[in-house]
């Protein structure tokens, strides 16, 4: 069921990986099956010019499966950390791994078909795939859910191997992040006012404001014109990744930064980060919901993401004063 990797400590100390990670093969397996799907994608974009909804029909295929493969590889390496519940955990990751298959088979399959995969009830046949592919999702996100749980609530043996307390809060934080960026997706699938009012076969939308398939950002498709819930929910989702690099980053830096050396010193910095990506989590989806275009915030938008920044460097700040002071010290009585 894992492939593992082991080395003679018990727990990942600063600046390491953490050791014995059992890596989920069937999450492997389908990051390398969405890495070829993601070079036929390219091919695609360059060889077939068809569009759909405004973007190049193989351009969500194509930013799926690199999803996809960030997401896959993270949750295999997450569940192979556990030291309990790595059945339960296995068996989430299973079932995630056969599900978003599924998803991505109806996504290229409607791609071939030169139509949309989301949304599309336009008759039985699309009506069916999208229920499938409602499904599949909805149980994928609860099957992260566990992985969070377990991840979370697994007590001082699981947080050992995940690292030091620096690492332990990244990591946890970031899944619970991520599990509410996935969520953010049922804001989408309800139908709008206009397609109630004239149903031509599609219920939900991407866009708030205005119709989908408006000017959007490259590839992307992000609406540069109105409010998008695409992008809290990638923003949201990503934090499994980006919030333990942003633990990692000091871990690195330590040698050369020694005030980075204290746990707490880094504890601090990794909450007030974690603290930092959520309000902008919100910001950005009460942007989104407010129809406003991420490329044209208001005077509002701007200034609460100042106050957000600020507030996050003068914390960071405040938490590597008494380091900065003690160095100075030391070496003034050297």
């Amino acid at each position: 069921m894992f492939r593992t990797t082991t080395s003679t400590s018990t727990a990942a100390q600063p600046g390491t990986v953490p050791d014995r990670v059992a890596w989920h093969r069937p999450l492997l397996a389908l990051a390398a099956a969405m890495a070829l799907l993601a070079i036929v994608s390219m091919i695609g974009l360059v060889v077939d010019h068809r569009e759909v909804t405004g973007l190049p029909l193989w351009a969500k295929p194509l930013k799926f499966s690199l999803s996809i493969i960030i997401y896959s590889v993270t949750l295999a390496w997450l569940i192979g950390l556990l030291r309990r519940g790595r059945r339960l955990a296995w068996w989430a990751g299973t079932i995630s791994a056969v599900l978003l298959l599924v998803e991505m088979v109806a996504i290229v399959g409607a791609a071939a078909g030169d139509t949309t995969s989301h949304f599309n009830v336009s008759t039985p046949f699309h009506a069916a795939v999208w229920s499938i592919m409602a499904v599949s999702i909805v149980t994928v996100w609860f099957a992260a859910m566990v992985v969070a749980a377990l991840l979370v609530f697994g007590g001082r043996r699981s947080g050992a191997a995940l690292g030091d307390r620096a690492r332990t809060i990244a990591i946890r934080s970031g899944i619970v992040i991520a599990i509410i960026g996935m969520g953010l997706a049922f804001l989408m699938t309800g139908p709008t006012a206009a397609q109630l009012d004239n149903f031509q076969g599609i219920a939900g939308a991407h866009t708030v404001g205005l119709a989908d398939g408006g000017p959007g950002l490259p590839i992307l498709g992000w609406s540069t014109v109105a409010g998008d819930l695409r992008i809290p929910h990638f923003v949201g989702m990503h934090a499994l990744q980006l919030i333990p690099l942003a633990a990692l980053l000091p871990e690195l830096l330590m040698r050369r930064m020694p005030v980075l050396r204290p746990e707490r010193t880094r504890v601090g910095i990794v909450v007030t980060l974690t603290a930092l990506y959520s309000g902008v989590l919100v910001l950005l989806t009460l942007q989104a919901l407010a129809g406003e275009s991420i490329v044209r915030p208001t005077v509002l938008t701007i200034t609460v993401f100042a106050v957000l920044y600020l507030s996050a460097v003068s914390a960071i700040t405040v938490i590597l004063v008494p380091g900065v002071r003690a160095r100075r010290a030391e070496h003034a009585g050297q």
